[in-house]
């Protein structure tokens, strides 16, 4: 196993090695902590570990396809392999599938043909862009294809919706609102007049720029409905309407992290039930996203929510095409307002909140085959099991599918037969295929990483409760390698949101067990303002981002010291990303003498410039009570910034200058408070990265630059060999 020198001229090394695309990204030496004898989990490993997909289904129920994405560990390059599974065949082995063409959004239509994009093409002559393609598929892996379905020659195919009945076909890319056809010259240049490179907005445009994009006025993600004909398609008809004028002017996949889920078709093949946020100056303040439905006759779409002016989204229609099931919030402007399973008859529009009762919030939702029952999943105290919901009279059961905890369950599929194919991951293990008969507990269909991560040293996960702010009850977990004996240094894990969760589950970015793997132990809490306690524990944070929460953070960190007694809580740091970076710097200025080190990734420093800088501005003003003019005073009240004078524990500022979320100008000024005062401090900037660190090698980095760090700052009791 690599390790990394605690040294600044050993980070430099780290850099070279990086730039020469080596894994081996430190020197020849390896800590040997104290009770633990197998090689534990690298940084390398985290990155290198094979990454499961959602799976889907033939339309028997019979075969499942997945992918797996494998990283090479020196070239650092990811390659994505296709799996066939027989269902009905307990214990039978995955057969490998070559489609002939690199391929992605897999779907089976109706005449069982495997349909997917790619932006090959059989004849290398071919203008490289995204099309659809379709094979047929054998049990035994053959492939008969790939067959051309879909070639739009002016613009990218970014996704598909076959009908129930395989004669039509739904594409989307985005294209301009005033273009009437899949594709115009100019598309996307709205804002481009030249003579120039600049690019000019106009304000009442809304979004200037999104998440890590800068915007295209005037181009929107649309969706046009095609005919299916023998080597192509033919017509081309939007669902958002043929006039813009009296159409609706919005995203269909909504943006920035809108997909598939958001376009579903009618069971009888009638229409399309989508989701979709008007675009207008407003747009940067309203969560009012909503559910439309296109006759596929070119006017205007229905609005099906238009009485709800908070958050609709997530369209299932029943099997029989009787109802739609949908989630929706109640608070407009809130993005984290409870969502609530609610049920809309088709023929009446009389609509029904079935899980008003239940204090969670829902999500995933699929109909059983059989129409009796509804599916979803919610987070729940550390895990996010699946619950089946009666659509007659709103009754919630939670399932148990999985021995012990049911950690993360994802990708639900319900099959015939009342069997249930979903993945599960947990802290302790990267996401398999799992299959449930009759609603029981699970067996496991796929071995992609459990074994190889079973090589490694163990890691072990405790959950532990404890009186939090106002005397209620707050969960945390403590990660640490199962068999390490103390003194164990101490890091306090920070989630971001705030309203997110430390829940058990897997992460290829922010892994507690990668970082326990280290030798530490990661303490967890989920503070007031965290999902899966109800709604009014996630509402307690509201307008109260430093009280509460950093309450509940050190009452938590005693408790976990209190614990487990191995863990050496006077030799610990202090970490955390987004509102979790927010949190330390808001510790650096008001919980300034408990930790050796502090590591900040996209933390929010000043209050007023934040407000400013971001894009999606109905997130600040729910949390703080209005624009920064309306609700100055509470801004101020919980501003970093105001407690600079306090800092002096040594920080790593980590961002990446394609967040828009929180811009890496907070970043840098945080950096320069530390550097005017004196405080040891470190800077890390990612040119190509946004709000998350997603490329490969700028994953080993930043682990790197982490370790060595903490390895700096804090004490460990291990042994340094010679390899």
């Amino acid at each position: 196993m690599t390790k990394f020198m605690p040294s600044s001229a050993a980070f430099a090394v780290l850099c070279i090695a990086l730039f020469q695309h080596s894994p081996a990204a430190a020197d020849d030496h390896a800590k040997v902590i104290p009770g633990v004898e197998t090689t534990p989990m690298s940084a390398e490993d985290l990155i290198s570990t094979p990454r499961l997909s959602g799976p889907i289904v033939t339309n028997d129920g019979r075969f499942a396809i997945y992918q797996v994405t494998q990283t090479d560990a020196e070239s650092f390059e990811r390659t994505p392999s296709l799996y066939l599974l027989d269902l009905k065949e307990p214990g039978e082995a995955p057969v490998s599938l070559d489609l002939g063409l690199s391929a992605s959004s897999f779907a089976f239509g109706s005449d069982d043909y495997l349909y997917f994009l790619s932006s090959e093409h059989t004849d290398d002559s071919q203008e490289e862009r995204s099309r659809v393609w379709k094979v047929a598929l054998e049990a035994d892996g053959n492939v008969t294809g790939p067959i051309l379905v879909a070639d739009m020659p002016l613009a990218d195919i970014h996704g598909f919706k076959l009908s129930p009945d395989g004669g039509q076909i739904a594409l989307w890319a985005p294209i301009a609102r005033d273009c009437p056809t899949f594709g115009c010259d100019g598309d996307g240049e709205a804002h481009l007049p030249g003579p120039g490179t600049g690019r000019l907005y106009e304000g009442d445009d809304g979004f200037f720029r999104h998440w890590d994009t800068w915007s295209t006025p005037g181009t929107y993600n649309r969706v046009f409905v095609f005919d299916v004909h023998q080597g192509g398609v033919i017509g081309g008809v939007p669902i958002d309407g043929v006039d813009p004028e009296t159409g609706l002017t919005g995203n269909t996949p909504t943006m920035p992290f809108g997909g598939g889920e958001d376009i579903v078709w009618a069971p009888d093949g009638s229409g399309i039930y989508f989701v979709a946020r008007e675009s207008s100056a407003t747009e940067p303040t309203s969560t009012d996203l909503d559910i439309y439905f296109s006759d596929l006759s070119g006017g205007a779409p229905s609005e099906l929510t238009v009485a709800n002016q908070a958050v609709d989204t997530g369209p299932v229609p029943s099997p029989d095409g009787k109802y739609l099931a949908y989630v929706a919030m109640a608070r407009p402007g809130y993005e984290s307002d409870r969502t609530v399973v609610h049920l809309r008859d088709l023929k009446t529009g009389e609509t029904r909140a079935l899980t008003e009762n239940y204090d969670r919030s829902f999500g995933g939702l699929s109909w059983t085959p059989d129409g009796k029952a509804i599916l979803a999943t919610a987070a729940d105290v550390l895990d996010t099991p699946v619950f089946k919901i009666d659509p007659k009279t709103g009754a919630v059961e939670k399932l148990d599918l999985m021995a012990g905890n049911e950690a993360h369950i994802g990708n639900v599929t319900s099959l015939p037969g009342n069997r249930l194919l979903f993945t599960r991951d947990s802290i302790g293990a990267p996401a398999e295929l799992f299959l449930s008969d009759g609603y029981e507990q699970a067996r496991p269909l796929t071995d992609v990483a459990t074994t190889r991560t079973g090589k490694m040293a163990s890691t072990v996960t405790t959950r532990f409760s404890f009186p939090g702010a106002g005397g209620e009850t707050v969960w945390g977990q403590i990660t640490r390698l199962e068999q390490q004996t103390g003194p164990i240094p101490a890091i306090l894990y920070i989630h971001g949101g705030p309203q997110g969760t430390f829940r058990d589950g897997w992460s290829s970015r922010w892994n507690p067990r990668v970082l326990a793997s280290q030798g530490y132990a990661v303490i967890s809490v989920d503070f007031h303002g965290s999902a899966g306690y109800g709604q009014d524990f996630m509402d307690a944070i509201n307008k109260d981002w430093g009280g509460k929460p950093l309450e509940d953070l050190q009452l938590g960190f005693e408790a976990a010291l209190k614990l487990d007694r191995q863990i050496d809580g006077g030799n610990a740091c202090a970490m955390g990303a987004s509102y979790g970076g927010y949190m330390v710097n808001w510790i650096a200025g008001n919980w300034p003498d408990r930790f050796s080190c502090l590591i900040q990734h996209d933390g929010l420093f000043d209050m007023r410039s934040f407000y400013y800088a971001t894009e999606e501005l109905w997130f600040p003003r729910w949390d703080f009570g209005g624009s920064y003019s309306e609700a100055r005073e509470t801004y101020e009240r919980w501003n970093p910034v105001n407690h600079v004078d306090k800092w002096k524990t040594p920080m790593l500022v980590i961002t990446g200058e394609k967040d828009y979320r929180v811009p890496y100008s907070q970043g840098l000024q945080s950096f320069t408070a530390l550097q005017e005062r004196g405080i040891p401090s470190q800077l890390l900037v990612f040119p190509d990265e946004n709000h998350w660190v997603l490329g490969a090698e700028n994953s080993l980095q930043w682990h790197g630059t982490v370790f060595n760090w903490l390895d700096q700052w804090l004490v460990q009791n291990v042994e340094t060999v010679k390899e």
